[in-house]
């Protein structure tokens, strides 16, 4: 493709082509050099879009696997919004789950910080007390994570002929997160 007939870039397409990298090859592999091959750009040209560099990129690619749970289908119990958020973000992260060490050793994910926030707002709507709700939404974040990163490993294990293919990650996930709302519905 010339120049001329190059798509234009922008923020949203710099992420998708990061997203691209992470979930072709590695996390390890994303460089703003291989990124501005795939975008065929300079990389500096990448700075104008994400003057933080590297750090805005790897903040925007958390941002983009997140899932809001005030976004998530109206209406019914808010253990019902909760579980399909939580089966939503699930699917975005085993989809992406390059980008899953990105929410354990990032600084200060802004992201996360207002996906859990978020989950703190549906609990204390729920008529739980702040205390609980901010607990409660810190518990549910950690679950979450934590089954993605753990079922991404087996799910890749058994993929490469390891252990694991025997285990419902769905009646696993469900059965956990069952358990951690019937505690939350109990506070």
């Amino acid at each position: 493709m010339t120049s001329q007939h190059r798509e234009p870039v922008t923020r949203d397409r710099i992420i998708d082509a990061a997203l691209h990298i992470v979930d072709g090859q590695g996390l390890g592999r994303l460089t703003m050099r291989r990124l501005g091959d795939a975008l065929e750009v300079e990389a500096m040209a990448i700075y104008h879009h994400l003057p933080r560099g590297k750090e805005e990129l790897l903040d925007g690619l958390v941002a983009h696997v997140a899932v809001d749970p005030l976004s998530a289908t109206a209406g019914g119990e808010w253990q019902d919004r909760l579980r399909g958020w939580a089966a939503g973000y699930r699917e975005r992260l085993l989809e992406h789950s390059g980008v899953l060490p990105l929410l354990v050793t990032r600084r200060n994910p802004a992201a996360l910080d207002g996906t859990t926030a978020s989950v703190q707002e549906v609990l204390g709507r729920a008529g739980l007390r702040e205390e609980t709700a901010a607990t409660g939404a810190h518990t549910l974040m950690g679950y979450l994570i934590g089954h993605a990163a753990l079922e991404a490993r087996g799910r890749a294990l058994s993929e490469a002929g390891g252990p694991g293919g025997a285990i419902d990650w769905d009646l696993r996930f469900t059965g956990g997160l069952d358990v951690v709302l019937a505690g939350l519905a109990q506070s």
